[in-house]
């Protein structure tokens, strides 16, 4: 590195001459800064993700001849974007559409929560280091984040159009509920989140988005994403939960009609007049 150092100031002191001083001291500034970033590179950062700038070409004149100096600038370090902070296993950024009905579909009978966020939504910057400490604390919660930016016209599709904004899926049922919140309002979402995390068995496949949802984005031509209408008979009813834990004490074709108390009486009265009458 010593050696590098001084034939770049050999360089510059010969070609000092041929310009002004205050624009060689400019250029030894310049070309020494870059040099001391340059070796730094293996004595900062210690492992961390680095990312590399262009390479910056400085002309030096030299006895009327221009040469030109490639140079690497130096090393900055990638600082994170809030809603990249504090990011848990189970919390995915969503890319496309196809990538969100399928993380949805995908999740089987797990709970999955979709955040709907903005980069410029104050409100969601302030509820998202909540969101990761929920995460954490619920590690078979799916959390899926939908980046408003990125993916505008599939929101739109989604209906949806305040922020933040959740919808919670689970299984079989599909959609369980969806709303707004903050952190004034973080309550309703623990509320939810307690309730459609326990322990339930779905009966069918998991149904995922509505099929309106997918029918809207289909027809988005915005959107690279393809979908087959079901049929009818393809489209099975869900039972309610409150049903399936509800015991029945016989079948419905087990159920006898039998005749009203009143009737059995005035029958008994009518026969034992008769059998007066007949003298027995």
């Amino acid at each position: 590195m010593g050696e590098v150092l001084n034939k770049v100031s050999n360089l510059i002191s010969s070609s000092s001459s041929s310009s002004s001083p205050c624009l060689a001291k400019h250029k030894s500034m310049s070309v020494m800064s870059c040099l001391r970033l340059r070796s730094s590179e293996r004595s900062e950062f210690h492992g961390q993700k680095i990312t590399l700038q262009p390479l910056l070409r400085i002309p030096i004149v030299k006895a009327g001849n221009t040469q030109v100096v490639s140079m690497q600038m130096g090393l900055i370090g990638r600082s994170h974007k809030w809603w990249e902070k504090g990011i848990q296993t189970n919390m995915k950024e969503i890319t496309s559409a196809q990538d969100y009905v399928d993380s949805i579909t995908n999740a089987g009978d797990r709970l999955v929560i979709v955040d709907f966020f903005s980069p410029g939504c104050g409100g969601c910057k302030a509820l998202h280091p909540k969101m990761c400490q929920l995460a954490e604390q619920n590690p078979d919660v799916q959390f899926l984040q939908v980046n408003y930016e990125n993916l505008k016209s599939m929101c739109y599709s989604l209906n949806v159009h305040v922020l933040p904004f959740f919808r919670f899926y689970r299984g079989a049922h599909g959609r369980v509920c969806s709303f707004s919140c903050t952190n004034a309002t973080i309550k309703k979402f623990r509320d939810a989140l307690a309730k459609h995390t326990t322990d339930r068995c779905s009966i069918g496949p998991t149904k995922g988005l509505e099929e309106s949802e997918l029918l809207a984005l289909a027809a988005n031509k915005d959107l690279s994403f393809s979908y087959t209408p079901k049929l009818p008979s393809e489209l099975q009813p869900v039972i309610p939960q409150e049903e399936i834990s509800r015991p029945k004490l016989m079948p419905d074709y087990a159920i006898l009609d039998l005749p009203h108390p009143s009737t059995i009486k005035n029958t008994k009265d009518s026969e034992e007049k008769s059998l007066v009458t007949s003298g027995r």
